[in-house]
């Protein structure tokens, strides 16, 4: 029995003349899986990702922080500090703790706000810890 393709079966594969041959990348694009829910990878990703909750001080660290912070209100000069601060969150409840150091220009009692040299305000009920460095 004579098999319908027996005649180009053994043929090599034709290459166009005019037309270069398609990058491998591209090739593979036009196979990938269609991506019918749109940002879902993303939204999974943001759920995914950890937030912490602001911590409440106690009422002694409390007032170690204060003294620390009239301390340094008092004093002359530009000193130079490492806060440790909670920052919230833009996307979903939560947010982080970071240290933010710098030269402190001022303890801002009106709006509750340590003031750096650089310009930058850090909220005082945001504050967890502050040293001084030397």
């Amino acid at each position: 029995m004579k098999w319908q393709y027996e005649d180009i079966v053994d043929l090599p594969r034709p290459v166009s003349e005019r037309h270069p041959p398609m990058p491998m990348i591209d090739r593979a694009a036009q196979f990938a899986p269609f991506a019918a829910l749109t940002g879902y990878d993303e939204v999974i990703r943001e759920t995914a990702r950890y937030v912490d909750q602001p911590v409440e001080l106690t009422d002694s660290a409390r007032e170690e922080l204060d003294h620390t912070i009239r301390k340094l209100a008092d004093g002359e000069g530009a000193p130079r500090v490492v806060i440790t601060h909670y920052v919230p969150d833009g996307h979903k409840p939560g947010g982080c703790y970071v240290q933010t150091s710098g030269n402190l220009r001022r303890v801002d009692e009106y709006v509750r706000a340590l003031e750096l040299v650089d310009g930058s305000r850090i909220d005082l009920d945001a504050v967890i810890a502050l040293e001084e460095l030397i």
